[in-house]
């Protein structure tokens, strides 16, 4: 008995679920084969450039950490004497 219940049951399952069955139709699309396919993007807003005058804070702390060569600094002491030098003659001619 419980056998047949169990056999009526499920064949009642196997129908309702081929009735959940949708059917849609397709879709179909068409457009003129006379215009070139190009597509162009037009932006809304300018793009802004980054800021390229500064270093970034990283490079800048790298920069002063970094070991400093005897013979190098010497060289960047003189040349900043020279146009120290060379600033205060043509502000006095001036």
């Amino acid at each position: 008995m419980r056998l047949w219940i169990f056999t009526g049951l499920l064949l009642l399952s196997l129908t309702s679920q081929a009735e959940d069955r949708l059917e849609m139709q397709g879709t179909s699309i068409t457009g003129n084969q006379e215009l070139p396919k190009a597509l162009y993007i037009v932006p809304w807003k300018k793009s802004s450039l980054p800021d390229l005058g500064a270093p970034p804070l990283q490079s800048l702390i790298s920069d002063a950490l970094s070991p400093l060569e005897r013979d190098e600094f010497r060289r960047q002491i003189r040349y900043y004497y020279q146009l120290s030098e060379q600033q205060k003659q043509n502000s006095e001619n001036q």
